[in-house]
């Protein structure tokens, strides 16, 4: 049977943030569970490995997250605690203009 969900990872248009790949490898203990490590520019090691949020549903479909306003930025950083600075390097590709 064939898998009906989504796999949609960090860094990813859906997910343009590569340092919630932080967040999922804390969460499941990745690091000694599994070996795989994180750079300090949330590259994964081995170049092989790959990680996602999986949601198993028939109805779930993938989405692109689309350009990102200077009001959206401003309130993921709150929610991040980062300065605006840092929010728009991790999220420049997706940056309106």
């Amino acid at each position: 049977e064939r898998y009906q969900g989504i796999r949609p990872a960090p860094g990813y248009p859906a997910c343009p943030d590569h340092t919630e790949k932080r967040t999922l490898f804390d969460l499941l203990a990745a690091e000694n569970a599994i070996g795989v490590h994180l750079t300090e520019n949330f590259a994964m090691t081995p170049a092989a490995s790959v990680s996602g949020f999986y949601f198993s549903h028939p109805q779930a479909s993938y989405f692109g997250l689309g350009k990102i306003g200077s009001d959206q930025v401003t309130s993921y950083a709150g929610r991040k605690q980062w300065p605006i600075d840092v929010a728009e390097r991790w999220l420049r590709p997706n940056l309106v203009g």
